[in-house]
């Protein structure tokens, strides 16, 4: 009775209940998300002082957990009879405080550091590992409820564009770490907001568990009777033959092995400008040019844009398709870097502005990537007429091929970085040597330019024969139950 009440409330103010619990979880796992992507590296390079062997044993360690909690979890939530993994907002409700306790890991020292410090590796170990483990188990719960809330396009953009005006809420999480801590030089104000921060965020996943529902939530108790059990249906077997056969059919649609293919480049390269661009920014860009406060809002911006730019294309996505606009961002990209590297390093707005509006079109661009997969479960469940469908093995087959991006950018680029000095000369300071600091400055500036023209040239040979294109033009692809 109460929750009636509060739909209605919301109904009146022109809110809808469905797609506004959805977005909680957005606004919530954005602010955690932003920050941890954001800082962590910096924070165990540059205060921590990890070592380079540590910091890659600790991304592989966390390259092979991404391996496997994202399809076991994917298939638990899809076969296993236990409510708080079946029903996706349950999966939500009980995840959220630990989800929010683990962003908290990264941020409180074990002991002082020593440089090289084995514990300091032990520690990214442990952060990795528990952060993505609850990431991966309260979001492959969301992204399965995106396509099971409903199968008809309109109401799959209704969900993004609140999806997009709670991350871009969620996103100021940045803008004002930033301010507040000084781009975290002011350590104790910047961990006093990672709390108050992860308050916030579990109480806005709490609000999704308490009033999210999928169509598919009474799928157990309709499938108990012998009936209503088919071949296909992930509830009729639990075993390991079950999962080696759903696990074929996803990996040998067509569609699906493209956008993996695509999304895993997309992957890496968010990750590179998400974990480099204030280092970048602060090699390639001197403080005359561009003063710490203006860095502070460029690194904002770079967060917050995207949902605008999301939101503002609203038509765009209803008459043109994600397909299009998704191509279209891989031109940009690779257009605006031959600008770049035709300009050269000595353009310290240009490279600025190319730095943000980088972080800006591969978010936003991200963000659309929800729509081709909800698409690809449409047509597994119409393909292989299941009772219904396994949304979170289809994202958590997506994530394991993908995730693999999220180490090995970090990796490759600190290792790169590494043989032009930077571990040595990680603090842009007047005693540097400066023909070793031109060295690393030059090799920065071609990974800046040349890692997204690459990146965006094999996206577009991947993307383009994708050939779910034309969804938004089909009201609907199966009756809503």
């Amino acid at each position: 009775m109460k929750e009636m009440n509060v739909f209605r409330h919301l109904i009146n103010f022109g809110v809808n209940p469905a797609a506004l619990a959805y977005a909680m979880t957005t606004l919530g796992s954005t602010m955690i998300n932003n920050i941890f992507s954001f800082y962590y590296v910096k924070l165990f390079l540059n205060k921590y002082k990890i070592s380079e062997g540590a910091f890659h044993q600790s991304q592989v360690v966390y390259m092979i957990w991404n391996a496997v909690n994202d399809p076991l979890f994917g298939y638990l939530q899809d076969n296993s009879r236990v409510p708080c993994f079946t029903q996706r907002r349950l999966s939500i409700l009980y995840g959220a405080a630990f989800y929010s306790l683990s962003f908290l890991l990264a941020w409180f020292p074990w002991r002082s550091y020593a440089p090289g410090d084995w514990l300091s590796g032990l520690h990214l170990i442990v952060t990795l590992c528990a952060f993505d483990g609850m990431l991966t188990f309260v979001l492959l719960a969301q992204c399965a409820l995106f396509a099971e809330i409903s199968s008809q396009h309109q109401s799959r953009l209704r969900l993004i564009k609140y999806s997009q005006v709670a991350s871009l809420i969620g996103s100021s999480s940045i803008l004002f770490c930033g301010l507040l801590s000084k781009n975290m030089e002011d350590f104790p104000a910047f961990q006093a907001f990672t709390v108050l921060t992860a308050v916030l965020s579990c109480g806005c996943m709490l609000y999704t568990g308490l009033y999210s529902e999928s169509r598919f939530d009474n799928k157990g108790s309709e499938s108990d009777a012998p009936e209503a059990v088919d071949k296909t249906s992930p509830q009729s077997v639990f075993s390991v033959s079950s999962l080696r056969i759903l696990m074929w059919q996803i990996l040998t649609n067509r569609d699906f092995q493209l956008f993996v293919l695509m999304n895993f480049f997309q992957v890496f390269l968010l990750t590179f400008f998400n974990n480099f661009t204030m280092i970048f920014a602060e090699h390639l860009i001197p403080p005359d040019a561009l003063p710490s406060l203006a860095k502070s809002i460029m690194y904002g911006a770079g967060f917050i844009c995207p949902q605008l730019l999301v939101l503002s294309c609203q038509s765009l996505l209803h008459g043109l398709g994600y397909y299009k606009i998704i191509l279209f961002t891989f031109y940009i990209e690779a257009g605006l870097a031959a600008i770049m590297l035709a300009l050269g390093p000595q353009h310290y707005y240009f490279m600025a502005f190319y730095l943000t509006f980088n972080m800006v079109i591969i978010q936003a661009a991200f963000s659309l990537f929800g729509l081709p997969l909800a698409d690809i479960i449409d047509t597994d469940l119409q393909r292989y007429q299941r009772s219904s469908p396994l949304s979170s093995m289809v994202f958590g087959t997506n994530a394991l091929f993908t995730k693999p991006g999220q180490s090995l950018a970090p990796m490759l680029v600190l290792s790169i970085l590494n043989q032009y000095g930077y571990e040595q000369l990680k603090e842009v300071v007047g005693k540097s040597n400066p023909s070793a600091l031109d060295s690393l400055h030059s090799v920065m500036f071609y990974l800046v330019c040349l890692v997204p023209m690459c990146v965006a040239v094999a996206q577009v040979l991947a993307w383009r024969p994708f050939s779910i294109r034309n969804s938004h033009t089909v009201d609907t692809k199966y009756i809503d139950s």
